[in-house]
């Protein structure tokens, strides 16, 4: 099978053997994979990784232990738990310590043309719900997590600080809730996005409202995000942090601790709610497909997804 190797930040293609499929676990066909900024951090040096990445997928079960999953399209948690230690046991497994990580850390990721996950991991995709919407599942349940973890009135007025992948489905989640959202971003082109989901944009050109709102979602992808996100929140507001970067990001903690501003950290997220923001049509994502190649043109994909405006690009067999 074609499968794409990721060493020393260089992305290739080569010929491996079908992995085989431990009990419990199901072997997935790959329909369609995303590539997402994590995944071009992971090229950077973000954990040290080498291997097969991906995360963001659609496949086919080809063989399970439950057999009502064989042929069912399916999307999964990245998460594979131990499933008997202190956090598991609270359903915490996205925590487990022992955990490891479909193409992130100790597990091959999807970026191949079969790849194996735990049936427990896996939701059944909707008929009607094609691949190219329910490969975005995953970022977007990492969307979603934010209404899992803060409590945000309908009305309730927050900025979305960053117009890229995740900070566009972030501000179309908020936008189905309810709440007033405000995107900022330097791309009139991804802006119109959001605008379309029914947010107000803004073009951050100059200097951001200083101390305006209760709620900031950190989603530029940048080192400076952080900073800018607590300048922007009310004394007693809360930043809601979504960005991973490699390396250090500098703070000056002063500011969060003088106005006691709460900062949350706010990754993976369930899928069920995803699926249905998916299914509904209240989460829309045609638009934001930048481009689409084939797995043995990776290292062309993986360039491409790194290009200045790119949003999502997407990987087929």
């Amino acid at each position: 099978m074609i499968a794409l190797h990721l060493e020393n930040g260089r992305i290739s293609v080569s010929d491996a053997p079908r992995p085989a499929r431990p009990p419990g676990f199901a072997l997935i066909r790959l329909l369609s994979a995303g590539i997402c900024n994590t995944d071009l951090e992971l090229q950077r040096g973000y954990y040290g990784f080498s291997g097969t990445p991906g995360h963001e997928f659609v496949g086919e079960v080809v063989e399970a232990d439950e057999a009502a999953l064989a042929g069912r399209r399916v999307v999964g948690e990245i998460n594979l738990a131990c499933g008997a230690c202190e956090w598991c046991r609270r359903g915490l497994g996205r925590h487990c310590p022992s955990r490891s990580v479909l193409g992130i850390l100790n597990h091959p990721g999807c970026f191949s043309e079969f790849f194996t996950l735990p049936e427990r991991n896996l939701h059944a995709v909707p008929d009607g719900l094609a691949d190219e919407q329910a490969v975005f599942t995953e970022p977007l349940a990492a969307a979603c997590e934010i209404l899992d973890q803060v409590v945000i009135p309908r009305g309730g007025q927050v900025a979305v600080l960053g117009d890229g992948k995740l900070g566009l489905l972030v501000a179309q989640v908020l936008c189905a809730h309810g709440a007033a959202v405000r995107l900022f971003g330097r791309h009139p082109e991804k802006l119109r996005l959001a605008r379309a989901a029914g947010a107000e944009v803004e073009v951050a050109a100059g200097a951001l409202p200083a101390a305006a709102y209760d709620w900031v979602v950190e989603a530029t992808g940048s080192p400076e995000g952080l900073r800018q996100a607590v300048g922007m929140t009310r004394p007693r507001g809360t930043v809601i942090m979504k960005s991973t970067v490699h390396g250090s990001v500098a703070l000056d903690t002063a500011a969060a601790v003088v106005n006691e501003i709460t900062l949350i950290g706010s990754r993976c997220g369930r899928f069920e709610p995803a699926l249905e923001l998916l299914y509904r049509g209240a989460v829309r994502v045609a638009g934001m497909i930048s481009d689409r190649f084939p797995l043995a043109q990776a290292p062309r994909a993986f360039e491409r997804a790194a290009e200045k405006g790119v949003l999502k690009v997407l990987l087929r067999p």
